[in-house]
């Protein structure tokens, strides 16, 4: 790759106080980096799918049964309190469509204003609903609930949607539990071909926004306690599925993000890239940005993944939101050392 990445991607959480922080911050690091921006995830969303857990356990169709034994994360399970019948579940709001508007109308008040570049667009990361059921359903009720569950996060989208001007609008689907699945670190809830059942869901997911607002996903392998629950041989698992969804997904995909694990800067990680099929338009984001080395170690993950690949941008490995705050614009720095701008 000659030169520079081409610009950054922020993948969803950021670990400081409200959106209007975020959007500050990443205006004044990332302004010409970024061609999006998520609203940081604050609050109660900051540890990703956790905020639906806690909606779940005040749900009255549910009662909460303890963690059994640990593997990656000990997690409460839900039950279906007795008289409830599966065939009956219904979520109702999950939360996703009140943030996002809510944030959304700063976001367009502070671009009017000109304090955000007026090339943005707002990005909404979500998680895939395959990963909450996974985490929290009881076994035996995944398949019931996750099909309740998928109508309501569809009904989400449509709602933020029907509120957000689609040329403003960018939403990314965050797909981690499914690597696990592929790595053969979880097992599937549902029968048949583990690959192809993950496939089937990512792209029926891509049916669900509008073809005229931008499409990405982020693919990932973990990040509980800063640890993934499986360390990657290589990108060829992520290789693999990136080309399925640019293969498979029938609407245009803007973006694409894998990560890079800190202590990957041989060519060997990355090599698996080469076959990347991604079409001309589709963004192509390495999680190769670390904070504990900086700059410099960050660099030589570029050098690494440039002779593989001609064209990308960086980004973190994953989302913020686990980290101390006071790392956030040291962190955003090193996104804006390394990269070139969009614009």
């Amino acid at each position: 790759m000659a030169g520079k990445p081409n610009g950054a991607h922020l993948v969803g959480s950021v670990p400081l106080p409200n959106a209007e922080a975020v959007f500050r911050a990443s205006a004044e690091h990332l302004g010409d980096r970024l061609r999006r921006v998520p609203d940081g995830e604050t609050g109660p969303r900051l540890d990703w799918i956790v905020w639906q857990l806690q909606r779940f356990m005040v749900d009255p169709q549910f009662e909460v049964i303890p963690p059994g034994e640990r593997n990656y994360a000990p997690n409460p399970r839900i039950a279906l309190r007795e008289g409830v019948s599966a065939d009956d579940v219904e979520f109702g709001a999950l939360g996703y469509a009140e943030s996002a508007i809510s944030s959304f109308e700063l976001f367009s008040d502070m671009q009017g204003s000109g304090d955000l570049p007026s090339h943005w667009r707002f990005q909404v990361s979500l998680p895939t609903p395959f990963a909450p059921i996974s985490a929290y359903a009881m076994p035996g009720l995944e398949m019931t609930l996750e099909a309740a569950y998928e109508t309501a996060m569809e009904r989400e989208i449509e709602q933020i949607a029907a509120v957000v001007p689609h040329d403003k609008l960018a939403f990314q689907w965050d797909t981690a539990v499914e690597f696990g699945i592929l790595e053969e670190v979880f097992p599937p809830y549902f029968d048949g071909e583990a690959r192809q059942g993950v496939l089937d869901r990512l792209i029926r997911y891509s049916t669900w926004v509008p073809a005229d607002i931008e499409l990405g996903y982020h693919l990932c392998y973990g990040d509980y306690e800063h640890e993934h629950f499986k360390q990657p041989v290589d990108a060829s698992k992520l290789a693999d599925i990136a080309n399925a969804l640019a293969a498979g997904v029938n609407r245009p995909l803007t973006w694409i993000h894998l990560p890079v694990p800190r202590d990957r800067d041989d060519v060997a990680y990355f090599a698996p890239l080469g076959d990347l099929a991604l079409h001309d338009d589709t963004e192509l984001y390495l999680g190769l940005v670390h904070f504990t080395d900086g700059v410099e170690g960050t660099e030589r993950r570029v050098a690494a993944a440039s002779g593989v690949v001609s064209s990308f941008g960086v980004a973190t490995e994953c989302g913020m939101g686990r980290r101390p705050p006071e790392q956030v614009p040291a962190l955003l720095d090193v996104h804006a050392a390394v990269s070139g701008p969009v614009v």
